[in-house]
This record gives C-alpha cells, sequence and structure tokens, in this order.
C-alpha cells in the first residue's frame, strides 16, 4: 500500500523490467560470442586446408615443370620447389640419412663464384651444377647415392666438411619456435607474429603514393621529390611499427629498393614479389620466404 501511496510499485516494476531486459542482452551477448569463436575456429580450419591444398597444387605443377624439362638438354637432373609439408618430409630424409665416419659431406655454398676447394673435390664433375644452385646446401655422399642442393631460407655461416651424417638445422629451412615476418613495399607495410608456422598477431597498413606525374602543375622532379618524401616517410612509420613490437627475431622481406633502410634490425632481409591488401600480401611473403628450392645436381 505504501508503495502504490508514493509511486514506488512502478519503479520497482520498471527495475525488473530492465533487469529482465539486461539478463535478455547479456543472454544475447555470450550466444554472439560464441559464434563469432566458432567461426574463428572454422575460418583456422578452413585455412589450414587452403594451405594444404595449395603446397599439393605447387607440388603437381612442380611435377609438371620436371617433366617438361626432362626433355630439354642441358638442364639439371632434377629441380623441385618445396613448400610446407614438403619441406619438412626432405629434411626427415636428410636426418634419417647416415654413414660411415666421414661418409657424407655436406657444405654451404654462399654464392656461385664462391666454391671452395672442397666442393670441387668432393663434386667433381658436378660443381658446376653445385654453382649454378647457389646460395645452397650442398649435400653428397662417398658412395655417390646422395646428391642435393637446397637454396637455405635463413642461411648460416659458410662450411664445409665430412661427416657421418647432413649438417644442417631445420631452423634454416622451415619456421620454427617465436618470430616476427615484415613485408614492407613502399605502399604498404603488414606484420605478423609466429610461433612456428601459426601466426599469433598481425598489423598492417597502406600508405598513399603518388603513381604517376600529372600533365599540368609541377615539374616531373618536384614529383620525384614528393614522391621519395612519401616512401621515406612510410618507411619510417614501418619502423616505428617494428620498434613497437621489438622482435627478437626479424625476418623483412619486400621490394629491395625499401627493404634495405630496415636490415639493421633484421636477420635476413629477401625481395619478393607478394601483392594484394596487408594480409593476403603478408600470407604471399610468407610463403615466398619459406619456399626451398631443391635441385639433383
Amino acid at each position: 500500500m505504501l508503495d502504490r501511496l508514493l509511486g514506488r510499485a512502478s519503479l520497482k516494476e520498471r527495475v525488473a523490467e530492465l533487469e529482465e531486459e539486461k539478463r535478455h542482452l547479456e543472454r544475447q551477448l555470450d550466444a554472439e560470442e560464441e559464434r563469432r569463436a566458432e567461426a574463428a575456429t572454422e575460418r583456422q580450419r578452413a585455412e589450414e586446408r587452403g594451405n594444404r591444398l595449395e603446397d599439393r597444387v605447387a607440388e603437381l605443377e612442380d611435377r609438371v615443370e620436371r617433366q617438361g624439362s626432362a626433355d630439354s638438354a642441358g638442364t639439371d637432373r632434377d629441380a623441385e620447389r618445396l613448400h610446407g609439408s614438403r619441406v619438412g618430409e626432405i629434411l626427415d630424409r636428410l636426418e634419417s640419412f647416415e654413414t660411415g665416419r666421414e661418409g657424407v659431406f655436406t657444405a654451404y655454398v654462399p654464392g656461385e663464384h664462391d666454391v671452395p676447394a672442397a666442393v670441387r673435390e668432393a663434386f667433381g664433375d658436378r660443381t658446376e651444377a653445385v654453382a649454378g644452385a647457389a646460395p645452397c646446401l650442398a649435400v653428397t655422399d662417398d658412395a655417390g647415392l646422395l646428391s642435393a642442393c637446397l637454396s637455405v631460407p635463413v642461411p648460416p655461416e659458410p662450411f664445409a666438411g665430412w661427416d657421418d651424417h647432413v649438417q644442417f638445422e631445420r631452423g634454416w629451412f622451415e619456421p620454427t619456435g617465436p618470430h616476427t615476418v615484415a613485408l614492407v613495399r613502399s605502399d604498404l607495410f603488414a606484420l605478423g607474429e609466429y610461433d612456428g608456422r601459426e601466426r599469433t598477431a598481425f598489423h598492417g597498413f597502406d600508405s598513399e603514393l603518388k603513381s604517376q606525374h600529372s600533365k599540368g602543375g609541377f615539374s616531373q622532379s618536384r614529383f620525384e621529390r614528393l614522391r621519395d618524401q612519401q616512401i621515406a616517410s612510410h618507411v619510417e612509420r614501418c619502423r616505428a611499427a617494428i620498434d613497437e613490437v621489438d622482435p627478437e627475431t626479424l625476418y623483412v622481406v619486400g621490394e629491395g629498393s625499401v627493404i634495405h633502410e630496415l636490415e639493421e634490425r633484421a636477420a635476413v632481409t629477401r625481395t619478393v614479389d607478394a601483392t594484394g591488401d596487408p594480409e593476403d600480401g603478408l600470407a604471399d611473403a610468407v610463403r615466398s620466404l619459406w619456399t626451398v628450392r631443391l635441385v639433383v645436381p
């Protein structure tokens, strides 16, 4: 009675209505968050399936390329571009190859004109093919059963020697542990943080860049100066984004004209032809970075 007289009854009813509406909205929010989590999981599964299909397509393309080149004279006996799980398969085979003492020879050859005498002695008349595949990890054995040259995404210091096993580290050829990849173009930046092959974080942006000089207005030289200033400003923005992440292991890939500006921070810099928006471009760049070319001399 007193509540009705003081108008409290209607207020209490309104409070009850609002609390029920709040509970309804919370249930909606919980359902939406669950839906988003399921969607994210499904997207990750789809990306993994897509990556496996890309690897399979690349493998089949390489087979077609090798079959086509088999009819041509003067080519390598065999060549293949390795991606994803295929890299791991080849490394597993090399890792399992064991001989007696000093039965297998391994060398990192840094360039076509930097083939050491030990490599020439080990490969003999196949040395020219090794030089053509360089920079590469070159492997052979004393029985002539093993012969391979592999490009190395994260190259070691040059070395050469005989042992009872192939000398290499998996981290030279495939992503292992925490690392960061930065794609830098004159008009785009993308940065991915990874744990092995799994991307754990992403950041990217585009920068407006004058692409051509209009016929009227300022001169060509002024246009070029403005464009250079835009690129310099973009590179500084890229550097700031990298500094914010402060990665322990950084690989910088992209346009050769700009990535050299960031090489002081990078363990590896690599020119790659990665197109598309920041996220697609980064995926393309990472695939190129971890592609291994296998040549059988």
